[in-house]
């Protein structure tokens, strides 16, 4: 079997907020006097995740906390044989939080621009909003996405219960900005969730998704239409969403013809890497190399990237799936 952490990988749904370093955000915690309580083993639902992520997000408070999550992101995807990521951060929300609207971005963008370039990784970055919380603020988010052309897409997060309907506006002026979309549905909610992500809010890749499959027509229609779904295997089941890795639909979605790519989400509380989530598809699910290398390709043609950029990935990925044969 090929080493895992040397297939090239492009990683889509991960939440910058959610890399933080242990020992760093320890350093944070204590810098800005927060008490962090011990991490759960699960969480019983999202909201208990969103309320423990919480605290994460009150330990960075200064430019340097945010530039400096960003450089630790970069060192520990290239670690993990990542070339491209499109990372997601919850910028304006950071910026009414400090008092500041730019700054939190305008640090993590030169922490990943340091970091990109230490590391050899490429990037790009997703901003994204609660559906829970204001159109106003969805506004500012985009705004700051119009303003920075390292910003590829914006998206709607958080729980799905909270419709998308009242953000149609913001998804219009996206698109005449040349900012694509990508949201969460289809995981803390049904097949009607993906539905509006689609017709409401014009999505190009469904973020979770794993639930697509309670709908065959749904996913007849994906899996033609050849849409990206963003699947997290790990936080699913530490988030309460599905019980065991064993019962997760990972098959059912591969098996029924959707594009799917393998990514972390939330790695500070699942404790997985890309790698980690690679591995455990080949253990769990006896998945071979050229199936993981084929998710790993789906990844890349599911990516924002640049057209060269992406084919030289599907070169790497192929060089990789080649390399044991040829030894």
């Amino acid at each position: 079997m090929r080493d895992l952490s040397a297939l090239p990988k492009v990683h889509l749904h991960v939440h910058l907020e959610s890399t933080v370093r242990p020992g760093t955000l320890e350093e944070l915690a204590a810098a800005h006097g927060v008490r962090l309580p011990g991490k759960p083993a699960s969480f019983n639902g999202f909201r208990a995740f969103a309320d423990r992520n919480s605290l994460t997000r009150s330990c960075l408070r200064e430019a340097e906390d945010f530039e400096r999550i960003a450089r630790e992101f970069c060192a520990d995807e290239a670690a993990q044989g990542t070339r491209y990521v499109e990372v997601t951060f919850t910028a304006a929300s950071h910026g009414e939080r400090v008092g500041d609207l730019e700054l939190p971005l305008a640090a993590v963008l030169n922490g990943l621009s340091e970091g990109g370039k230490e590391h050899g990784l490429q990037w790009r970055l997703i901003l994204d909003h609660s559906r829970r919380r204001s159109v106003e603020r969805a506004e500012k988010t985009l705004e700051l996405a119009k303003r920075h052309e390292e910003v590829v897409a914006i998206g709607m997060a958080g729980e799905e219960r909270y419709s998308l309907a009242p953000f149609r506006e913001v998804f219009v002026k996206a698109r005449e900005a040349g900012l694509h979309l990508v949201h969460h549905a289809g995981e803390d909610a049904g097949p009607d969730s993906v539905r509006e992500a689609l017709e409401i809010g014009g999505a190009e890749r469904i973020g979770h998704g794993i639930r697509i499959v309670e709908d065959p027509d749904l996913t007849a229609r994906l899996a033609e239409s050849g849409m990206p779904i963003e699947v997290c295997p790990s936080s699913n089941v530490v988030l309460g969403l599905v019980p065991s890795l064993p019962e997760h639909p990972l098959p059912r979605l591969i098996d029924a013809g959707l594009r799917v790519t393998l990514n972390t989400d939330v790695p500070d509380v699942t404790g997985t890497t890309i790698t980690d989530e690679f591995t455990r598809a080949r253990e769990i699910f006896g998945y071979d190399d050229a199936t993981l290398a084929r998710l790993a390709g789906n990844a890349v043609t599911a990516s924002f990237a640049p057209e060269e950029a992406k084919a030289l990935l599907h070169k790497e990925i192929d060089d990789w799936l080649r390399s044991a044969e040829d030894a």
